[in-house]
């Protein structure tokens, strides 16, 4: 069971590298929360822990069901173009995201070896999703993509919290999602202004209004 979700974690961290279209991203984010969310849900229940079990139910609402939610209706709601305005084309960000991968097996490997092998193998995967988020907000030029950016480096962050030492404590973790749904909701704030002054939210069209 936990290969599957490895496995499918993997899967759509490439599917978000190589989509074209902002609501293709949102939901292949919304699919690699899902798997995040069983891969903690699993976790609780080999661990018989209440808190990861919070935890869980927490990252199934804001990152499977809320954020995506507010996402598709920032996308409705400022019209914005679905394209998402890439720097390196689809084949070339894939061949990157097998550099990343490659990159963190051989941490996870060479690093990381007294570890069991399933523990290795997501620490790699943990640092190849945070690897792939930073990409995102570097090389997509709208806005939107970069905030799944943000959020996409928060679940490589949150899974290699969960392998490495069995989590961060309850209490900050409440307070990270609390942070993350705030920041969601001002950067959408943002992008609806940024998209009524200038009908569009291309940040590399704004960096031309530098004066």
């Amino acid at each position: 069971m936990q290969g599957i979700v490895l496995f499918a974690l993997l899967a759509f961290t490439y599917l978000m590298v190589i989509a074209k279209r902002s609501s293709s991203l949102v939901r292949t984010f919304r699919y690699q929360s899902v798997f995040l969310f069983l891969a903690t849900l699993a976790a609780a229940f080999n661990e018989k822990q209440a808190g990861l079990y919070i935890i869980s139910g927490l990252l199934f609402v804001l990152k499977v069901a809320l954020i995506p939610f507010l996402l598709y209706r920032m996308i409705k709601r400022v019209k914005a173009n679905e394209d998402l305005g890439m720097f390196i084309n689809p084949q070339l960000s894939l061949l990157w995201a097998l550099g990343f991968t490659y990159f963190s097996w051989k941490f996870g490997t060479y690093i990381l070896s007294p570890l069991e092998p399933v523990q290795v193998s997501t620490i790699a995967l943990a640092f190849l999703i945070v690897f792939t988020g930073l990409f995102l907000m570097v090389f997509r030029m709208t806005a939107l993509a970069q905030i799944i950016g943000l959020l996409t480096m928060e679940n490589g962050i949150f899974l290699l919290a969960s392998t490495v030492g069995g989590g961060m404590p309850f209490f900050v973790e409440i307070a990270i999602f609390f942070d993350i749904l705030v920041s969601v909701m001002i950067m959408g704030l943002f992008i609806y202004r940024i998209s009524k002054l200038f009908t569009h939210i291309d940040v590399n069209k704004l960096s031309r209004l530098k004066g």
